[in-house]
């Protein structure tokens, strides 16, 4: 950075320059300072802060509560200068028994609910005081294990990070969002974690896939379920990052499903408003009722009562997958390393990590109390030599006028051991005194020969360690809460599902306006038609069920039946619906179930049998299917009944009939299909002949042919002029049949 003094001494330096360390300053200060976690004690500096407040005020899990108001006002006054409602909401934060795996604080008052985590009372009308946990954190912090910092002020200490006998990072979890970074560290079970610190201890070497024998997933304060895969799950503890799907638990009583827990930080209200607003909108008509029956010994029991014959595991996935019933959760293990740096850990590099941190932790407490026991040693060892003198030593106390300097001297002391000796009261000259001062040493002793075996033996160090986590373990542990279970995706309701399974006629009309009739029997010619338009097809179907229109170009589309608009009026245009190609127009509908066949033809005399369910598309410019000349059109398709034997008939625009078997036709997905009808292509090209209609005839059906003006019936045995090979011209219709528009089966 390059910066200069200009006449009036004041340093200038270029706007670019001075933005881009501003930002980077203010960028550190936020990583560091504010909104990532310490990998030593798991904590922010704004909950470090809080809990050696609230120590400092004898806030201990025995003490009697003070005022939240109490702790803040401490807390932002001595160590952390910034506003008192975030203080106090990271308080809370760490009081929630819905938030916390492990909660640091103990509340009294309204701290919240899970579902309203933040409708906490004000700080003035809760008090507080530290959980039996936080003795974890500070029991070891006055025994020369952390090094201490000035406050803001400089009138204060704090410790730079608090002597965690516990990995609370992994215990609690931690999130925050930072410049540039942020981090999500889900919260685990003290046992799982204890038994791989154990075993980490004890195998350095181990890899991830080991310490996951014991630390199986994370498990939340709420319960629930994690239904991610195993392989999942060690990706994400092998990269530091990933996605976790977590799911409600719930049983079944009688006709109710009763949900026992939900996933991490999802309200229970909420929860039952989603599902209401389905309901109202007539989207979930399988659940009769709701309605929540959660108290102080059942913290969540949420009702969902379903009607008779619905499958509760279809049920439960549609509004896991519609719901707030199962959410993802992130994770991002990224947090601040002993080296003072922002990373990203996996779950190994954590362990070890913070087993380093406890080991440099316990060495400074042990080097601290040698240190102590030493200095008591040197002072008892004045004291016993003061009681085998003390004639003497009572003489130069009286006589001497700088009776320190005279022991010194005499005894061959040292200045703290003099001073010692001249600050004992006249009670302890007692000859019991002595017998005290040998055992003291004989205990001192033998607890200094017991720190230095410790100090100077690796194996030594490591029992300790895994003895201190093994008791933290019983003392604050308990047993899992969240269970792992692998399931598949959550699969929604198919909008047919959804819908009341009713019979309705779906009508094409020529100007490719759609409506739905009600029932089976009702005769689409006889419905009225915008002026200009006039019927052009019709299927028999369900509500529930899907139509599938296809355009002249051959494309397919989809629409549930259900979403057509009513035959009352004069339908919409399908065009509204979709995004067929430009000068496209509608020439047939299809409906029934997925194994439904159609014929599907162009007027060059061309086709296949296609099947309903290679022919959905949920695409609103639809599917391509049909094969078609540039200048030819697709013709309106042609059901095939089921179980029956069946004959094609096809019949072109200058009167030639043509039946033939249906095996002869192919069964596609796509494509142009085989000749059905021989139209020479001369003639095709000028426009001269093309074939006009197909249906497919069962034996003994009846074909009906229509003209612009009238129509008329063909039964089957005058049929059998027509029969003949697939792919031949056919037999003429007789004279004034000929200009035939359509040809349909109908019953006898």
């Amino acid at each position: 950075m390059q910066s200069n003094l200009n006449l009036e001494c004041v340093e200038q330096q270029a706007l670019k320059d001075y933005a881009e360390q501003a930002y980077l300053d203010y960028s550190m200060y936020v990583i560091l300072d504010r909104a990532l976690p310490q990998i030593g004690d798991g904590l922010k500096p704004v909950q470090r802060r809080i809990i050696y407040a609230m120590s400092e005020l004898g806030l201990s899990a025995s003490s009697k509560p003070k005022k939240s108001a109490r702790t803040v006002g401490d807390v932002i006054g001595k160590f952390h200068p910034h506003g008192d409602s975030a203080c106090y909401e990271a308080m809370v934060l760490m009081a929630q028994d819905f938030s916390y795996r492990y909660p640091i604080v103990i509340g009294q008052g309204n701290w919240g609910s899970t579902d309203d985590p933040k409708s906490f009372a004000a700080m003035r009308y809760t008090e507080s005081r530290l959980a039996p946990y936080a003795k974890s954190m500070l029991q070891e912090l006055a025994l020369g294990t952390v090094d201490w910092i000035p406050n803001f002020d400089g009138t204060l200490v704090e410790p730079i990070v608090l002597p965690a006998r516990l990995p609370n990072l992994l215990l609690n979890g931690t999130m925050g969002i930072a410049v540039g970074m942020s981090t999500d560290v889900p919260p685990h079970n003290l046992k799982e974690v204890a038994d791989a610190l154990v075993h980490l201890v004890e195998n350095p070497k181990s890899k991830v896939t080991d310490l996951m024998k014991y630390i199986k997933a994370p498990d939340y304060p709420t319960g629930g379920e994690i239904v991610s895969t195993a392989a999942d799950i060690k990706e994400i503890y092998e990269t530091g990052i990933g996605t976790l799907r977590l799911r409600a638990s719930y049983k079944i009583e009688g006709k109710n499903i009763i949900v026992t827990s939900l996933p991490h930080q999802i309200s229970g209200a909420k929860l039952l408003e989603q599902i209401a607003t389905q309901m109202r909108a007539k989207k979930l008509p399988q659940v009769d009722d709701l309605r929540d029956e959660s108290d102080h010994e059942e913290r969540t029991r949420l009702i969902i009562s379903k009607k008779r014959g619905v499958d509760v595991d279809q049920l439960m996935s549609h509004l896991f997958s519609t719901t707030s019933l199962e959410r993802t959760v992130r994770v991002n293990m990224n947090v601040i390393g002993l080296d003072g740096r922002p990373r990203l850990f996996n779950l190994l590099e954590i362990l070890r990590e913070w087993l380093k941190f406890r080991k440099e932790t316990v060495k400074n407490r042990l080097i601290h109390r040698l240190k102590v026991v030493q200095d008591r040693l040197h002072i008892l060892d004045g004291l016993l030599i003061s009681y085998l003198n003390i004639d003497k030593v009572i003489k130069i106390i009286r006589e001497e006028d700088e009776p320190k300097f005279v022991l010194i001297k005499n005894f061959k002391l040292s200045e703290i051991q003099a001073e010692a000796i001249l600050n004992l009261r006249l009670r302890n000259l007692a000859k019991l005194e002595e017998i005290k001062i040998r055992n003291e040493q004989d205990e001192l002793t033998k607890e200094s020969n017991s720190l230095e075996k410790i100090l100077n033996s690796v194996s030594r160090l490591k029992t300790l360690i895994k003895s201190e986590i093994l008791e933290d373990c019983e003392a604050y542990g308990n047993e899992r809460r969240t269970s792992i279970i692998e399931k598949p995706a959550a699969k929604a309701f198919d909008e047919s599902q959804l819908i009341t399974s009713e019979p309705v006629t779906v009508v094409l009309s020529k100007a490719g306006y759609v409506r739905a009739a009600k029932g089976h029997e009702i005769d689409p010619n006889m419905l009225n038609y915008r002026s200009g338009d006039s019927y052009l097809d019709s299927a028999k179907s369900r509500s529930n069920q899907t139509a599938m229109f296809i355009d002249s170009t051959g494309r397919v589309y989809s629409l549930i039946v259900s979403s057509l608009p009513s035959a009352r009026g004069q339908g919409e245009p399908l065009s509204s619906y979709f995004k067929p190609p430009d000068g496209a127009v509608f020439c047939g509908a299809m409906t029934g179930d997925e194994k439904q066949k159609y014929l599907l033809s162009s007027d060059s005399g061309y086709g296949f049998i296609a099947t309903l369910s290679d022919l959905i598309s949920r695409n609103k410019s639809g599917k391509s299917i049909l094969k078609i000349p540039s200048s030819g059109k697709a013709l309106v398709p042609a059901s095939v009944p089921i179980g029956k034997k069946c004959f094609v008939a096809a019949v072109s625009s200058i009167g030639r009939l043509l039946l033939f078997g249906l095996d002869e036709i192919p069964e596609l997905a796509k494509g142009k299909g085989n000749k059905l009808i021989n139209i020479p292509g001369p003639k095709y090209k000028s426009g001269d002949e093309s074939m006009v209609s197909v249906a497919v005839v069962p034996e003994n059906g009846i074909l009906r042919v229509h003209t612009s003006s009238r129509s008329m019936k063909i039964k089957w045995n005058d049929l059998n002029n027509y029969f003949g090979d697939r792919a031949l011209r056919g037999s003429m219709l007789p004279k004034g049949w000929r200009k035939v528009e359509r040809i349909e089966v109908i019953s006898k």
